[in-house]
């Protein structure tokens, strides 16, 4: 017994940007988390003289600020990349859920049709 038995007057939707979407996102993830690290990599170069105590305070601003964004930025690309396989998914084939004959609860003579259970 097969456990997947596709429809077979299902019309499959062509691809569309989905996959597109899906092959760009692990160089967005790259390259988006490299230009949110540019900001902290400058504050070093630009901000390595003067006070330490006051240079110091000001690159830890910028890593926590700088990682913050990244966190987000890879979390919303988690959340389109979920997003792009669902609607890929669901462009696929459609199977049939069980192979087992569904009993028609219109037939009179039915259980389902008799009169409700009074309480």
């Amino acid at each position: 017994m097969n456990a997947f038995n596709r429809l077979p007057e299902f019309v499959q939707t062509p691809a569309g940007r989905e996959r597109d979407v899906l092959r760009l996102l692990p160089r967005v993830l790259v390259f988006g988390t490299l230009l949110l690290a540019l900001p902290s990599l400058a504050a070093r170069i630009f901000l390595g003289g003067g006070d330490a105590v006051d240079a110091s305070t000001h690159l830890q601003m910028v890593d926590i600020l700088a990682l913050s964004i990244a966190v987000l930025h890879w979390t919303v690309v988690l959340t389109v990349a979920i997003a792009a396989f669902i609607v890929m998914v669901m462009k696929g084939p459609a199977y049939v859920a069980d192979a087992y004959p569904l009993e028609d609860s219109e037939v009179p003579d039915s259980p389902d049709c008799r009169q409700p259970a009074s309480y």
